[in-house]
């Protein structure tokens, strides 16, 4: 190997030991770049660097960015999952497992509205924890539904994660929203059949709602909840999705009648208020400042693993894997899933992603189907293990009878179902690619 090629392997253990020594992301992907960069290449090299900061902060689609969180945080603020939980649970409870099974759905309609992790599984500890375990729920069955149905923003439209990998893999957003349906409603039935299979083998762990709360409530007040609370989020849904699959709206204009569609929502669940525009705005710049300071400073660290040759090393290592393009994919996908151990969704997709990418451009993977097998395998990293946000984030909330080896037995089979969903899709990807060819994508 090259001294430049030795430089961009100490450049990526740089930025490694700099994550573990707590050092923030963004600082760790500009120091290690510009530090291995400046003793490898000199400073010629980053003479490109604002005009590759500029093309990112020019980019017009980032505004989706802000735009989706503003509605999500806002429907977070609207007290939505409170409302859906109690109808939902209703609706499914009088079956083994029905409570799970509802939180399940509650965790596809927040995913598909709010779309944040730590909000929604915060909301459904809260809401739901105590009563599953005073209702006899086995403590780890409800820890682990509670967190993998917290996760299913991650990868249900409109995903932040979509977003991003659209831009790193120069993909339309449209399309990546469109080829995430498939996987992610697959995802939320692979979860659905597990609790209804141990429903039957052990039903205990799961019990169904008492006889004497369903009958509290009439099947006409249940249905006219229904509609009321329900109905509004999921036609805002369908609104700004099936605007942008359809073409009609960019994203940005979708996400920005989202917005106002979220605002209305809560308005017309009487929940509105300046307090509540206020604290959402400020989170909204808030992670919209975090993410966009990643993505500067990614520009820096890429650029110097350009200038090193890091992408001939790339393509070096993918040549002594035997087996052919498939074997890249799943070597792709057990890298992936062994950093979520360590590193979050934002730092795996802006660093491993564009160094394995080039890759599979020159095998003419189809990478749509590629950015679905990556975004469902990053959902496992808010699962998996010591850095799983999820566990922190319901460990935070939990009621004190709960272990957090509770928590952590209960993610275990979902961290295995997520791994067979990925197995499905890497099987049949038309599970992922039929809705955009379909409408011509």
């Amino acid at each position: 190997m090259s001294f430049n090629e030795w430089m961009a392997l100490a450049m990526l253990a740089g930025f490694f030991s700099l994550l573990m020594l707590g050092v923030p992301i963004a600082i760790s992907l500009a120091v290690s770049g510009f530090a291995f960069g400046l003793v490898g290449f000199g400073p010629a090299l980053f003479n490109l660097v604002p005009a590759r900061i500029y093309g990112v902060v020019a980019n017009y689609q980032w505004l989706a960015i802000p735009l989706f969180v503003f509605m999500g945080v806002m429907l977070e603020k609207s007290r939505l999952a409170d409302d859906l939980l109690d109808v939902v649970g209703h609706l499914a409870g009088g079956i083994r497992g029905g409570m799970a099974i509802g939180i399940v759905l509650v965790g596809v309609l927040l995913g598909a509205t709010t779309g944040i992790v730590g909000a929604t599984i915060i909301t459904l500890g809260m809401l739901t924890l105590p009563t599953l375990l005073r209702r006899g729920y086995d403590p780890a069955i409800a820890c682990g539904t509670i967190c993998a149905s917290g996760t299913l923003g991650q990868i249900i439209p409109p995903s932040l994660i979509l977003i991003v990998l659209s831009d790193i893999m120069q993909l339309s957003v449209g399309t990546l929203f469109a080829a995430a349906v498939g996987p992610g409603l697959l995802l939320a039935a692979v979860y659905c059949i597990y609790i209804i299979v141990l429903g039957m083998v052990s039903p205990e762990k799961v019990p169904p709602l008492p006889k004497d709360e369903r009958d509290a409530v009439s099947v006409h007040e249940l249905w006219v909840r229904f509609f009321k609370v329900v109905v509004p989020p999921l036609l805002l849904v369908v609104a700004v999705l099936g605007s942008i699959i359809g073409g009609v709206a960019a994203p940005t204009e979708a996400a920005a009648m989202g917005a106002i569609g979220a605002m209305l929502v809560t308005l017309g669940a009487g929940r509105f208020s300046f307090k509540a525009l206020r604290e959402t705005t400020e989170t909204t710049a808030k992670i919209t400042a975090v993410m966009m300071f990643i993505l500067v400073c990614a520009q820096i660290f890429a650029l110097a693993f350009r200038g090193l040759n890091g992408e001939d090393l790339i393509h070096d290592l993918f040549k002594f894997i035997p087996g052919g393009v498939n074997s890249d994919i799943l070597f792709l996908m057990l890298l992936i899933f062994v950093l979520g151990f360590f590193l979050e969704w934002i730092e795996i997709s802006y660093i491993a992603v564009p160094l394995f990418l080039p890759v599979f451009i020159s095998q003419n993977v189809d990478l749509v189907w590629l950015a679905m097998l990556i975004c469902l395998n990053l959902q496992s990293s808010f699962l998996t293990p010591p850095f799983g946000w999820a566990l922190f984030f319901l460990k935070g909330v939990a009621p004190p009878e709960v272990r957090t080896t509770d928590i952590y037995k209960g993610v275990v089979p979902f961290i295995a179902m997520q791994a067979v969903a990925v197995g499905i899709v890497f099987a049949f990807p038309q599970i992922a690619l039929w809705l955009p060819q379909a409408i011509g994508w």
